[in-house]
């Protein structure tokens, strides 16, 4: 029976992730990248496209599990009526080769438990070679690819599974160690599966222990934090989006995306947040990973790129895989790359120049390549876009993407004036001002009285609440009041906001979708803006409820189903999560970063 996505934790090692599900099964793997093709499991709870589960053989079994404090190391506690058992799951950080631990602890009387090991690589269509060693380590190899298991159970080839039994008793160990190399490689020394779990301990205690203090919500903060830091690529500093692809956003559509890649759109987000919880190094090794990835041709800039700032992501369509619950496509790559999204220059300038501010970057970095952005944008911003929500309609001209190509320009002032920076910074003020008018006239509707989506239409858009946050408008405008309240009236659905009505065909796809996650918080941080303490906290005691057992979110909730959809952990729903528990407990909130220094101040204090 398929996992629902809720019932799944992950563990990590800053290079490679995979997903447990809460039944001991393995069911999602990538390695040595969230891109590679090395994947052993080709869809959540597939047993078909490959899984590992060690697991009682009594499915009676009590589960209970939970993570390590300010760990990514995940315990999954067995009871049944002979005994209880601890399986420890967890990835060595520091490992030469990526690799998945597994330790089956005894804690009282004894428990029969069982292998079931189906590896499969290229997203379940590859059946790898396995072959025992001398030593009874199995090798699978299938092409550049190579999976090694080491383990004292004897297990034995069934139906192209490795599958094996084996009793644990009150204080006895047995581990399972799970190693990915390439193919040609030479086959790593033995390492004490003991002295693993204590070095990563000792990693994520370290890294965890800098988190700044969040009030009530610290330990939501906290576990966010982690699993930012679990989606890092630590070689180059890029922050994957997901982990997965296809988690559908509509169980049985097909809203269907792969997240293995990092946006742009999340740069200024993700530099704030990481700054504000104390994680200066880890914002620096972002803001520079931007700089890496946005160099060249102003043409040629992407909204997404690979993890160490590839360009070619060719979606393509795994045509034999049935999808999550029937969720098809399964879709590698991702098309939208192509697409042009006006919000990603407002985004890379705004994000370097916050890094100037805070002293993570020399004043001068990047200055020459957001010239060139700057001028190919003074060129652009009045033509249609695919937006933020990267619709696979017609481009539109969207309201939230002109509001950024402002963010732009005005962020450019800015660091000129206050850097004292070369560029041409009157034609940067009479386009501000140009975009300024362009969108409070042809963007905001008042018949409605509200802002819309796009010009020309009468749909409203979550994006919307942005537009204090970044200072377009102060809070206290008619317009921005207004806006927010027909938002509350027609996108709020079981009291979660929806990003855009999806009947309105304007992505090209069929209507229907959960809310999404990261424009609750944004409607949450409004409240704090606006002064509605209680409405805030109300409405982040709501989405903290939303949380898995073990406090992760993905990027939509089904209202209808009462379950998380979406790919998962979703980056964006626990950057938003942190960035409004700040914003509920700080007293320098993070909601006045962006926003510039005429605009109101909210007079709450947490």
């Amino acid at each position: 029976m398929t996992c629902r996505i809720e019932d799944y934790a992950l563990i990590g090692d800053c290079r490679s992730a995979a997903l447990v599900a809460s039944n001991g099964s393995i069911d999602w793997l990538c390695w040595p990248r969230f891109d590679s093709h090395a994947c052993l499991a080709a869809l959540l709870g597939s047993r078909e496209n490959g899984r590992w589960l060690i697991a009682p053989k009594d499915e009676t079994a009590r589960i209970s599990r939970r993570y390590r404090d300010q760990t990514l190391i995940l315990e999954t506690r067995f009871e049944t009526d002979s005994g209880a058992v601890t399986l420890t799951d967890f990835m060595p950080p520091l490992s030469a080769n990526p690799t998945i631990i597994r330790l089956v602890v005894g804690e009282r009387g004894s428990v029969d438990l069982h292998l079931d090991l189906i590896l499969r690589f290229g997203y379940g269509a590859i059946v790898p070679w396995v072959t025992r060693l001398e030593d009874g380590t199995l090798r699978a190899v299938a092409g550049p690819d190579m999976v090694l298991l080491r383990t004292p159970v004897n297990t034995k080839g069934e139906n192209l599974t490795t599958v094996g039994t084996f009793t644990v008793g009150a204080g006895e160990m047995v581990p399972f160690l799970l190693i990915y190399l390439p193919s040609h490689a030479p086959l790593p020394p033995a390492v004490p599966p003991q002295s693993e779990l204590e070095a990563t301990e000792r990693f994520w205690r370290a890294w965890a222990s800098k988190c700044r203090p969040a009030g009530p919500w610290s330990a939501y903060v906290e576990r966010s934090l982690i699993t930012l830091k679990a989606l890092t690529y630590a070689p180059t500093g890029g922050i994957v989006a997901a982990p997965t692809t296809s988690l559908p956003e509509q169980l049985g559509g097909g809203r269907n995306w792969d997240y293995r890649f990092c946006w742009l759109r999340d740069a200024t987000l993700t530099l704030l947040t990481l700054m504000n919880a104390g994680f200066h190094e880890a914002a620096q090794a972002w803001n520079e990973w931007l700089l890496r990835a946005v160099a060249g041709s102003p043409e040629q800039i992407q909204i997404m790129y690979g993890l160490a700032g590839e360009r070619r992501i060719i979606e393509w369509e795994a045509s034999w895989l049935s999808g999550y619950e029937g969720s098809r496509p399964v879709r590698i790559g991702n098309a939208a790359h192509r697409q042009l999204q006006l919000d990603v220059y407002g985004e890379i300038v705004d994000a370097a120049h916050h890094a100037r501010r805070s002293g993570l970057a020399m004043h001068a970095s990047g200055w020459a390549v957001q010239l060139a952005l700057l001028d190919h944008l003074a060129q652009i911003w009045q033509e249609p876009d695919h937006g933020i929500w990267e619709v696979r309609g017609s481009p539109q001209h969207f309201t939230h993407s002109k509001v950024m190509a402002w963010v732009a320009f005005d962020r450019a002032i800015k660091s000129a004036e206050m850097f004292g920076f070369d560029g041409p910074v009157d034609g940067w003020r009479q386009l501000r001002a140009d975009i300024h008018a362009d969108v409070c006239a042809r963007g905001f509707d008042p018949e409605i009285g509200s802002f819309v989506q796009h010009y020309g239409s009468r749909h409203l858009d979550a994006s919307l609440l942005l537009l204090p946050a970044v200072g377009f408008l102060p809070i206290h405008d008619a317009r921005v009041h207004s806006t927010i309240a027909a938002i509350e009236r027609h996108l709020l659905v079981d009291g979660l906001v929806a990003r855009y009505d999806t009947g309105t065909l304007v992505d090209g796809l069929l209507a229907g979708e959960g809310a999404f996650l990261a424009c609750t918080f944004w409607l949450a941080d409004v409240y704090v803006f606006q002064n509605r303490g209680s409405d805030a906290i109300r409405l982040f005691k709501r989405l903290i409820s939303l949380c898995n057992d073990v406090g992760l979110l993905s990027e939509e909730y089904d209202p209808r189903s009462d379950r998380l959809v979406g790919n998962f952990p979703q980056a964006f729903s626990h950057l938003a999560l942190v960035n409004t528990a700040f914003n509920l407990t700080l007293v320098t909130r993070p909601i006045e970063q962006r926003a510039p220094p005429e605009s109101k101040k909210p007079e709450f204090v947490p």
